[in-house]
């Protein structure tokens, strides 16, 4: 008889645990998420990105005035952009990944 009020109270406990929210992760400026989209490392391969759809993707992460914007020899588009009042190099693979430095 005395094991049923147990049995309870550990329901109880797991169904609050469960319940619990999950912890929120912090927040990452579209800048911040191009630095570590790759890690800083942009995968060669055959690119089929438009000039203007990559444009529209460094605008998306935050980058305006791209400038001197081609694709290289391993399929990567590279170029120059402006984020924060500073000029990066900017580069996006065939995968849509962009990485600044």
């Amino acid at each position: 008889m005395r094991a049923l009020p147990l049995l309870l109270l550990a329901m109880l406990a797991s169904t609050a645990v469960r319940a619990a929210p999950e912890p929120m992760a912090p927040a990452v400026t579209p800048a911040e998420k191009a630095h570590g989209a790759v890690g800083g490392r942009l995968e060669p391969g055959a690119n089929s990105f438009t000039a203007a759809q990559v444009r529209a993707r460094f605008a998306e992460m935050g980058f305006a005035d791209v400038a001197d914007l081609k694709l290289d020899g391993q399929g990567i588009w590279r170029g120059r952009a402006e984020h924060a009042g500073r000029t990066l190099n900017v580069g996006m693979d065939f995968r849509g990944n962009v990485a600044a430095e």
